[in-house]
Parts: C-alpha cells; sequence; structure tokens
C-alpha cells in the first residue's frame, strides 16, 4: 500500500482479476448435526438451571442471615423474603430516625 493511501485511512482495493483474501469465519466453524445441537442446549440449560439453583441458595442464606439480625415477634415467626426486605428497611429508617433526633 502507498503511503499517501496509509496515512490518509483509503484501503486500496487489489486490481481486477486477482481474488480477494478469503476472511476467516468467525463462530461456527462447521455445521452442526441436529443431536450435537441438543446436547449442547441441554448442557447449557443444565449449567444455566445449576447458576440459578446457587444464585438461590446464596439469597436465601443472605436473607437468613438479615432475619437473624432483625428484632421479630414471636421468635418462631419466618418472614417472607418481601417482609424481610420492607421489615429491614423500616428498622434501618426508625434506627437513624432515632439517632437523628437523639
Amino acid at each position: 500500500m502507498p503511503a499517501e493511501a496509509a496515512s490518509s485511512g483509503v484501503v486500496a482495493e487489489p486490481p481486477p482479476g486477482v481474488p480477494r483474501e478469503r476472511r476467516r469465519r468467525r463462530g461456527r466453524a462447521r455445521a452442526r448435526t441436529e443431536a450435537l445441537l441438543h446436547t449442547l442446549k441441554r448442557s447449557r440449560r443444565v449449567k444455566a438451571n445449576d447458576r440459578e439453583r446457587n444464585r438461590m441458595h446464596h439469597l436465601n442464606a443472605a436473607l437468613d442471615e438479615l432475619r437473624s439480625v432483625l428484632p421479630t415477634f414471636p421468635d418462631d415467626t419466618k418472614l417472607t423474603k418481601i417482609e424481610t426486605l420492607r421489615f429491614a428497611y423500616n428498622y434501618i429508617w426508625a434506627l437513624s430516625e432515632t439517632l437523628r433526633l437523639a
């Protein structure tokens, strides 16, 4: 490529009759059989289910830890997830108001 074309940002076209370089394909390089696609989809679904299960276990553990520090009456009452979040929000607000007024 001439220096002028390189500095101006213009890409030179090959002369007529000269084949362009083949571009490398990105992504899937070969056709996959239906059975292989089914196996891949199942594998991806199993992995996604596992990730979701782990996410929910972590979320539930965090909510259990939050429940353990919130004052509830009676103690054997287990709050639902949304009740736990709402109660925590209101409890934090009440504590901050107490500090503000003190």
